[in-house]
This record gives structure tokens, sequence and C-alpha cells, in this order.
């Protein structure tokens, strides 16, 4: 008998896990995908052309709301819990309705849903959204180049658009994002990445993009998304600790296992930290993960045209998961108008429209910003007309995307942008180094071994 199971996700991991781990396996059969965090993606269908010829009719992926329904309708003998950034609490309860509706609850392995790479592989993941991996992971491609390696970044899948065209996507240039037709959150991971001479895959089905990947890297840096754990098997992992958010290590699934597995771990926003939040973390580095090697970084903000800010009333637009799925209340946008003294901060909620109205109801604890979804074109529309319905002198704008370039915005505006800086020993190029010394000694055993 097949055991009947459903895909719990988000448009990501869920795909990832059935295709890796469900697709071509008879012992199994998905009757649904359910979709919770990202708006738009339920009442859709993962295409034949993707859940192979087990599934001539697709399967059907449904808003997570319809689970219950779905669990007696269908008399489903399996759960298999597949997205991320989300509480231990929450998780248990989702494990409680599940299991006392009579079907297991599952979640899997890490090593269960990892590829094997014939390249050396570097993971940059989180404990939770917003830590800074994204600069970590910028970095660590501009050592290897430095060094004479073609690091070549795979990132975290955001099928938001049509799965076979996002079946696999290669970014090298701002036209290819033109081309795949990218959302504003997917723009924010690829768009920085491709201005500093990365190539980029990311898509829907990651064993045919990391056979794409491998024919042009010598190293591939895995880019996570959320607090995820990495698609591929990585051979040094480097993880993002926020003490702004001291002890959530230890509370988000599955950053915990990330924090658990990492072999460097870097401890981030060192410059606007508190010594006790960095001490709580310190401790839970000792109990948990004491052979990791630890790492002191800063998120340092740049702010083009930082002059224009003082006296002036600003309005902050922020990267939006980091509010959003990361649950932080500002970002670096607000830190820069209080640093350069903005005259006030405007509140947006009186003057907000549509989605974005709708986000700062679901999320009260986001005030005097806006946080920057654009899923599809209807919150893009959105998103432009309440930035233009504010009455502000100036716009702040802290996503990692040139906003300009997408939206028309009726205000002078500033862009805030941060990179990694580190503080002592030892460094992200000091790990790098020693990785690549031991890959090129492990090879050159292997070679000579072999004859």
């Amino acid at each position: 008998m097949k055991k009947r199971i459903i895909i719990m996700g988000a448009a990501g991991r869920d795909f990832h896990n059935f295709n890796l781990c469900f697709r071509d396996n008879p012992l199994y059969e998905v009757i649904a995908f359910t979709a919770a965090q990202i708006p738009f993606i339920q009442n859709r269908i993962y295409p034949v052309e993707l859940a192979g010829c087990l599934y001539p009719n697709g399967i059907p992926v449904y808003p997570e709301e319809r689970l219950a329904s779905l669990l007696k309708e269908y008399r489903v003998d399996e759960v298999v819990f597949s997205y991320s950034d989300v509480s231990h609490e929450y998780v248990m309860h989702r494990a409680s309705f599940i299991t006392s509706m009579g079907a297991n609850f599952v979640l899997l392995g890490a090593e269960k849903s990892m590829l094997k790479a014939n390249k050396p592989v570097i993971s940059v993941c989180a404990v939770r959204t917003g830590c800074g991996k994204s600069g970590v992971t910028r970095l660590v491609c501009k050592i290897l180049m430095e060094k004479g390696k073609r690091p070549v970044a795979i990132r975290h899948p955001m099928p938001y658009g049509d799965f076979i065209k996002q079946r696999v996507e290669r970014f090298t240039a701002q036209t290819d994002l033109i081309r795949y037709n990218c959302t504003i959150e997917e723009r924010e991971e690829f768009e920085p990445l491709v201005n500093a001479g990365i190539t980029v895959y990311a898509g829907v089905d990651y064993a045919d993009i990391l056979r794409e990947a491998e024919k042009e890297a010598d190293i591939i840096v895995w880019d996570g998304g959320n607090n995820d754990l990495p698609f591929i098997k990585p051979d040094m992992e480097i993880v993002i600790v926020d003490p702004h958010r001291a002890g959530h290590e230890l509370r988000y699934y599955p950053g915990e296992a990330n924090f658990r597995r990492a072999n460097v771990l870097i401890i981030n926003k060192m410059d606007t930290a508190r010594s006790q939040d960095v001490d709580i973390i310190i401790k839970n580095i000792k109990d948990v993960n004491p052979e990791a090697t630890v790492i002191y970084t800063a998120s340092a903000i740049r702010v083009e045209n930082e002059g224009l800010i003082q006296g002036k009333r600003v309005l902050v637009v922020e990267d939006g998961p980091t509010l959003t799925h990361g649950g932080m209340a500002y970002g670096a946008g607000i830190v820069a108008a209080e640093r350069y003294h903005a005259g006030e901060i405007v509140d947006p909620r009186p003057y907000a429209v549509g989605a974005i109205k709708e986000t700062l109801t679901s999320y009260p604890d986001i005030k005097n910003l806006i946080p920057a979804v654009g899923y599809a074109s209807r919150q893009i529309k959105d998103l432009e007309d309440t930035i233009n319905n504010i009455p502000c002198d100036l716009v702040v704008i802290a996503t990692p995307v040139d906003l300009k370039r997408i939206i028309k915005i009726n205000r002078p505006s500033v862009r805030v942008s941060y990179e990694i800086e580190e503080m002592g020993k030892p460094t992200i190029a000091d790990v790098i180094k020693k990785f690549i010394q031991k890959k090129r000694t492990f090879s050159q055993e292997k070679t000579y071994f072999s004859n």
C-alpha cells in the first residue's frame, strides 16, 4: 500500500523535498502541497513536467487552511513539514493538530534532502531571516575570486511565477532579472550578487540546477533563504547569528539545526549589539556547538548623500522578509534615519493601501516604516501608490534592490546599503584559506592513491 502524504510548504523547500525524496518513489502518493507564508501560491498545480510520470495530472497546491479537510477526505498517512523560520512552538502546534487528526507528522533529516555535488560546496545560512547572510555570501564570493577561484552561487528557491519556466534560472546581468520577471523579493537576493560579478542559479529543480552550476564553478556557494537548511551537502557550513534576537538560535526551526551543524558561526551586527546579548549567544555556542569557529562582524551601513537626511521628514522603506518572516521591527533604514538625524520618521499606516495596508495590519510590530513586499504586480503597484501617498520630504530606501528601477517614486530618495566588516581574528578569509588548502590536499591525496 502506498503511503498517502501531504507536503506543507511555502513554494520552495516543499518542492525540493518532493523532487528529491518522493517524485520517483512508488511507495508514496503525494496528495497535495499546502501553502503558507507566501501569497499567490495556493490554488495552483505543480505541473506534470516537474512532478514526473507518477503524477500525470500534476499535484494541486492548496491553502494551508484546507489541511483538516484534506486529511479527512484522502485519509492521509503522513504530513511532511517543509517550510522555515517558524518558532518551535509553532511547529509543535502544527504537529499536535496533525497527529490529533490521525496522521504522522514528519520532519526530514537535514541530509536526507541534500544533493551531493561534484565540486566543493560552502553554504551560507542563518538562524533567522535578516541576520545578514546575503552580505556574507557576497564577501565569501569576493574572497574566493581574490584567491583565483570561480564561485557560482546557488540561491534558495523563490518560484513565484511559471514553475516550468523557472525550472532552472541563470542570472548574470540585470537583463536576466527582467527576462525571468523577478519579484522584488527575488531581485533583493539576485541583484547584489549579479552587480558584484557573481553568476547566480536558482529555480525549482535543484538537481538540474546543480548540474548546470557545476559546469562553470570551481566552488559552489549555497546562498540560503530564511533560516532553511542547505539543499546541497556542504563541505563547510557558515551560519550567521543575530545578537538583536539573542536566544532565537535555539528557538526557531530549522535555524537551531543550522546552529548545531555549523562549522563557522558568525555573530553579525556587532556594531549595534548589546554586550549582554552577545554573551547569551556565546553561552549558547559553548553549550550546543563548542567546536565551531566563531567570527565577529559588523553590518556597516552606507548611505548615499547622507547629508540629505538631517532635519527632513523621511519615509523609511525596509527589506520585506526581514520584517515579516524574520520578525524584526526595524532595519538598516531606521538605523540610518536616526544616525543622520532625520527630523521625523513618518508613520505610513494612515496612507497605506492594498497589500501594504494588509501587511502592516498583519504585523502590528512594524511601525514608522514600510516593508518592501512585492510578490506580484498587484503588490508592487500597492507599494508604489503607498510610497507616493505619504507626505514626506525624502524616501530612505533600505532594500537590497534599487526600487527606483521597479517603481516610480515621486519624492527625492536616498539608498541605504550595508556590507560585512570583520572585527578581530579569525576572519572569513582565514577560514576560506584553510578550506581551500584542505580541499587541495585532499584532492592531491585522492590523485596519489588512485595512481
